[in-house]
């Protein structure tokens, strides 16, 4: 006899454990099914950044949501860190250093984002003098800086192991497996094959990231997501002392992250589902995290990173119900900023399958506006 679940949600990253979240809100139970484990692919290996005013497609089309799904994240961090998973969230400055003139038009861009923004975020320029006091191991010779506060950061990984650890005490399953195939009735999917059984359900949501390609045949739709290959390294801190903002310069960040290692970040490399990291990537980090900061160079390598990201050709998510599918769920394709996005997205999603429409801010993401 088969198991049953209100809901089963393909894909254990941020965006299928934040729909989760979001459905036992509404008393809805799920069962999260993951073939790796939680967060073990993109979700667990990324910078956990989550800067609402940059970035791909922002400002511009993804803006909103970015803005809404980072307050999301601050309203529910409060209640993930009771799962005494602490993903360690704060608030943060990223300073930006330009050591030729090249950068100076990006850095300006960046003053007015953040000084027009509301209050929580505010920007500041600095000189070299400045830069030198506030980082003594950055290369001297900056010719100007710039300090952007408002950000925030947190343990990616910890952050989805504890919205799995919260799902979980109200009441949804997590089950280690892989979907293999789905049953149907006309229009709807009636329940889940799985390597290890089959689960009837009365809805299914796919948040299987660069994979989403493998539900194409299933749903009989194109699903137009591709993997972006990325990857970083880690390293014990310069001289032992932890940074105190991230910065960038020279084409990298250096990010202060958890267990107080300095993250060096990222390529962004077209290689299929290649997941192996590789001397391509590293050599790249390395070239210009030694040009921003030399001490880097005697400090340990702790572990270099590869993951997948979920990529749309439009750099926008898709998120809502799949063409010609009564009670199938799409939420994928966040790119890179997928661990801010998760909340705006798993609510939506949520939303949806608990008998509303899509909000009309998010009807853009709609995978429909592919189908031409």
């Amino acid at each position: 006899m088969a198991d049953t679940s209100d809901v089963v949600i393909i894909g254990g990253g941020a965006a299928g454990c934040a729909t989760a979240y979001y459905l036992a809100k509404r008393g809805i139970k799920s069962t999260v099914i993951e073939r790796d484990g939680i967060a073990s692919k993109a979700s667990g290996f990324s910078a956990g950044l989550l800067n609402p005013l940059q970035g791909e497609r922002v400002p511009g089309p993804l803006a909103p949501l970015a803005l809404k799904s980072f307050r999301m994240h601050q309203e529910i961090w409060p209640e993930l860190l009771e799962s005494g998973v602490d993903f360690e969230p704060q608030i943060i400055s990223g300073v930006t250093v330009a050591y030729d003139d090249s950068a100076i038009a990006e850095m300006e861009e960046t003053h007015k984002l953040f000084s027009e923004a509301d209050d929580d975020f505010h920007a500041t320029w600095l000189d070299a003098d400045q830069i030198q006091e506030m980082e003594p191991r950055l290369s001297p010779g900056a010719v100007r800086g710039i300090d952007a506060y408002g950000n925030a950061t947190l343990s990616s990984y910890r952050y989805v192991l504890a919205l799995a650890q919260t799902i979980e005490k109200m009441g949804a399953i997590i089950r280690s497996s892989n979907a293999v195939g789905i049953k149907t009735d006309g229009s709807r999917i009636t329940s889940v094959i799985l390597e290890t059984g089959e689960i009837e359900c009365d809805s299914v949501v796919f948040a299987v990231g660069p994979w989403s390609n493998q539900a194409e045949s299933w749903l009989n739709i194109k699903i137009p997501v591709e993997p972006l290959k990325g990857e970083m390294l880690r390293m014990a801190p310069p001289n032992n002392i932890p940074l105190e903002r991230d910065y960038l310069g020279f084409g990298v960040t250096l990010n202060h992250r958890e267990d107080d290692q300095v993250w060096i970040g990222s390529t962004q490399l077209s290689r299929g589902f290649d997941e192996n990291p590789s001397a391509e990537a590293r050599d790249i980090l390395m070239g210009g995290a030694l040009k921003l900061m030399p001490s880097l160079a005697d400090c340990e390598l702790v572990l270099h990173t590869a993951c997948l990201r979920p990529v749309t050709p439009d750099w926008l998510p898709i998120v809502g119900l799949a063409p010609g599918w009564d009670n199938a769920y799409l939420a994928t394709g966040a790119g890179k900023k997928g661990i801010l996005l998760s909340p705006g997205m798993g609510e939506a999603v949520a939303g949806m399958v608990a008998g509303g429409s899509l909000a009309p801010d998010m009807e853009r993401f709609k995978i429909d506006r592919f189908m031409d």
